[in-house]
């Protein structure tokens, strides 16, 4: 759980510049190692390993910690909004795979491993992603993503995408 907060305050928007921010993408939520593994606890992470170091990873975060995280309420509050009820879904809390493993098939391979993990439970993954991030948005539109919705929240806007 320490090298996926490790990982994450590395790329994390504050922690990465202007130029990177746009060539290599960002993350914008930071967790406490007590809900990370409070959510690990409900639906298990994905990570990629190289030997013992952990090179990349997928939040899972079950819609029941939708208001743990006040910077997630409001994705929440727009999966409600377009969302029905009955559908089953899992939020990815947050994809990030350290710069010197890019473009090597891990990002793909950890959501390949998600929809699997969460079946039969789950017949959808759900996560947002700052609009501005367009290197995060071409990556998940590559890996079979929709957009549900552009959404304002936090003084930005978001694109709320889904993964069936």
């Amino acid at each position: 759980m320490q090298q996926i907060l490790d990982l994450q305050q590395k790329n994390h928007l504050q922690n990465v510049n202007a130029e990177e921010k746009v060539k290599e993408g960002f993350v914008t939520v930071s967790h406490t190692l007590e809900i990370l593994s409070e959510m690990n606890d409900a639906c298990p992470h994905i990570i990629a390993k190289d030997q013992e170091k952990v090179v990349g990873y997928a939040l899972c975060m079950h819609p029941r910690f939708g208001n743990d995280i006040e910077v997630l309420k409001p994705m929440f509050l727009e999966i409600a909004s377009v969302v029905p009820e009955t559908e089953s879904f899992i939020a990815m809390g947050q994809i990030c795979i350290d710069k010197e493993y890019r473009r090597q098939g891990i990002f793909r391979k950890l959501y390949e491993t998600m929809k699997k993990s969460i079946q039969p439970e789950f017949n959808s993954i759900i996560t947002e992603v700052d609009a501005t991030n367009l290197r995060s948005l071409e990556a998940h539109y590559a890996v079979g993503f929709k957009e549900l919705k552009t959404y304002h929240a936090g003084g930005q806007d978001w694109k709320l995408i889904v993964l069936d």
